[in-house]
């Protein structure tokens, strides 16, 4: 795979499965680029958030700053948050920055957030409790909307990484919106998966077990000062344990609260990390590049049906509902008849 196709990817993904308007135009040049992507490297935060503004909104100069970028990618470590509204994501990730940084490491953070119905825009906006990324040249910080997307992510945040990444971040920290286990994207798109789980939740444990739970590399039960904390570690255990092809997944306890686990989860990061570099950069940007892929192609799909007569498709119902085909016979028909 040639490294335009992560250019062609990334900025046609949106125009091609949206029926939004095309590319809004962008007041920065296209001989300003090379200077942005100098001062970007750099670690000029103006420079930063300039790019990473361009390539969220998927602006007219979106293409050729990401070529520009290809050359300065596949440093950074990705790591991805995921788990349970309520289970404390963004305490634990302003958490591991405050220790990143005592450490000397830089961290880039993708928080992505519910969409707005109105604006489309993010609407939790908890990032102000990241404490420890205020004024901190180490440290940059954006919030990203769903856009809908049930995966808990959005293309935009595959094109922010890229910037964080070249801008020379050690680690890339990604906080999925917190929806259970519909996030799966995430799986595509983190290096190292880290599924936060906390006493009290009831039954999200049970729900966790079909799905996040298969994509984690490390599970996490934060507030671990609370009561009901290790019975909630003996459950993650037990739940991991009956599959054998996931019983080594480490579980940690953390109080974010506190700092209390934060490093033993700071290290465990690094070592999974280290575990998975044997792939080189090249394969880790790939498997980001199949995502985008994958969901172009999903989202294509249903625009076509959407799209498609209602006559048509009422015939395919009635030939499903009398038994003369399957529904995946009537899909592949569907999509032979709209390609």
């Amino acid at each position: 795979m040639q490294p335009d196709i992560f250019v062609r990817i990334s900025a046609d993904m949106d125009s091609m499965t949206q029926t939004a308007p095309p590319m809004p135009r962008s007041t920065l040049k296209l001989e300003a680029i090379p200077d942005l992507v100098a001062r970007l490297r750099a670690g000029e935060r103006r420079a930063i958030a300039a790019a990473v503004t361009e390539l969220e909104k998927l602006s007219t100069s979106a293409p050729p700053l990401l070529e520009a970028l290809q050359p300065h990618l596949g440093n950074a470590l990705v790591v991805g948050f995921t788990g349970p509204p309520g289970a404390g994501k963004s305490t634990l990730v302003n958490a591991v920055i405050a220790h990143v940084r005592s450490q000397g490491g830089t961290v880039g953070v993708i928080a992505v957030d519910p969409s707005s119905p109105v604006s489309g825009g993010a609407i939790l906006g908890d990032r102000i409790r990241m404490t420890a990324a205020l004024d901190d040249d180490g440290v940059f910080v954006r919030s990203l909307a769903s856009r809908g997307y049930l995966g808990g992510l959005s293309p935009a945040a595959v094109r922010v990484i890229d910037a964080l990444d070249a801008a020379g971040f050690d680690l890339v920290l990604l906080e999925t919106v917190g929806t259970g286990q519909n996030e799966m994207d995430v799986a595509e798109v983190a290096d190292v998966r880290v599924v936060i789980s906390a006493p009290g939740l009831g039954d999200d444990i049970q729900a966790m077990k079909s799905g996040l739970l298969e994509i984690a590399d490390i599970m996490v039960v934060n507030k671990g000062d609370r009561e009901g904390a290790e019975l909630t570690l003996q459950q993650l255990l037990g739940a991991l344990s009956i599959r054998s092809l996931r019983s080594a997944v480490p579980v940690l306890k953390t109080t974010a609260t506190t700092g209390d686990g934060v490093p033993a989860l700071v290290e465990k990061v690094r070592e999974v990390g280290l575990q998975g570099a044997d792939a080189g950069p090249m394969a880790r940007r790939r498997r980001r590049a199949r995502y985008l892929i994958a969901r172009a192609a999903a989202d294509v799909v249903a625009r076509r049906v959407k799209e498609d007569s209602g006559r048509e498709m009422d015939g395919l119902a009635d030939e499903v509902l009398s038994g003369r085909t399957s529904p995946d016979a009537a899909a592949r028909k569907l999509l032979a008849r709209s390609g």
